[in-house]
């Protein structure tokens, strides 16, 4: 159904519908988040997105990560409506960092999209901040489990 709303949005055959129809093939086939991190209780990621050239902050959010549902795919599109064939994956931190049992990360990723025939300057910031399940109640639970 999202996907329909999205098409009629941008248009059946627009470009920015074709990469949100690729972005979310890419989520669902992706492994799932809580089969890769099976003691993750929370993810969230705090992300600031900044145009390069001016350092002036484009937009921040929050977003929160369903964990018993989400990809262990983490793909930012980028921000300016204008980039083609932009975003952002910060896959491959995050999750080196959950794997590891980190609560905190920082990264960031330049777009490496364009506008026209310039590139795209954006670049995201992400802080990562994870809860996992106590190591002791997880040893508990499968010894009793």
């Amino acid at each position: 159904m999202q996907d329909l709303v999205t098409m009629q949005r941008f248009g059946k055959h627009s470009a920015a519908a074709q990469r949100f129809a690729e972005r979310r093939e890419r989520e669902n086939s992706a492994p799932r988040l809580h089969d890769q991190v099976p003691d993750l209780l929370s993810l969230r990621l705090e992300v600031e997105e900044r145009s390069g050239a001016a350092s002036v902050t484009q937009s921040n959010y929050i977003r929160r990560i369903v964990v018993a549902s989400a990809p262990a795919l983490f793909l930012i599109p980028c921000g300016d409506p204008d980039c083609t064939e932009g975003g952002h994956d910060i896959t491959v931190p995050v999750m080196g960092a959950l794997q590891r049992r980190q609560t905190d990360l920082r990264t960031s990723d330049d777009c490496h999209g364009s506008l026209g025939s310039a590139n795209c300057s954006r670049v995201v910031h992400c802080q990562m901040v994870a809860e996992y399940e106590a190591p002791e109640r997880l040893q508990h639970g499968r010894t009793t489990g």
